[in-house]
């Protein structure tokens, strides 16, 4: 399994190790599924970066699936959601060349980017999934993003889960992710 991510899934300000990607390698190995998870996620990382490295990536470690976290990044730039969209099509496309199974992980905005911003974002997953017929986890942090006690479930800088909601995040990935197996 290939993970190509943002910061989000590269463990930024957590321990190494204790991400969801991690995790989800513990996790197939536990249930003795045989799968080695490659995590080639880098904080910062745009759907533009996403797709530039992905062709290299897949010749290299040839998965049987991909799951693509990117778009976080773009949004918080601002960049065009039509760039956004054309990239992750890009790599879904890409990888169903390759021979994998693509996974798309969607994100969502705070309200402070617009409503209309936010919501057209939030689509952009699902629309992208529907029009490649891909799988979709529409919100990673859905399992706590929304709480009451949201705050407490973030580093300093409100963007970036803490260690402690890795495992949520990996709850959220799972079901999706295990019906593609």
């Amino acid at each position: 399994m290939l993970v190509v991510g943002d910061s989000l899934s590269a463990e930024y300000g957590i321990a190494r190790g204790s991400g969801w990607v991690a995790l989800l390698e513990q996790r197939l190995q536990a249930q003795g599924l045989r799968y080695g998870v490659v995590n080639a996620s880098i904080s910062g990382d745009t759907t533009a970066g996403g797709r530039t490295r992905l062709a290299p990536l897949l010749s290299m470690h040839r998965p049987s699936h991909l799951i693509i976290e990117l778009g976080g990044n773009d949004a918080l730039r601002g960049m065009p959601l039509a760039h956004t969209r054309e990239n992750l099509v890009a790599m879904v496309r890409a990888g169903k060349a390759a021979g994998t199974r693509p996974l798309l992980v969607g994100m969502q905005l705070p309200p402070n980017y617009g409503a209309s911003y936010g919501r057209q974002f939030a689509a952009l997953f699902e629309e992208v999934a529907s029009a490649e017929r891909v799988p979709v986890v529409p919100f990673l942090l859905a399992a706590f993003a929304t709480r009451p006690d949201a705050e407490s479930w973030f580093q300093p800088d409100r963007i970036h889960p803490l260690a402690k909601a890795h495992p949520l995040m990996l709850d959220t990935v799972w079901p999706v992710l295990k019906r593609m197996l």
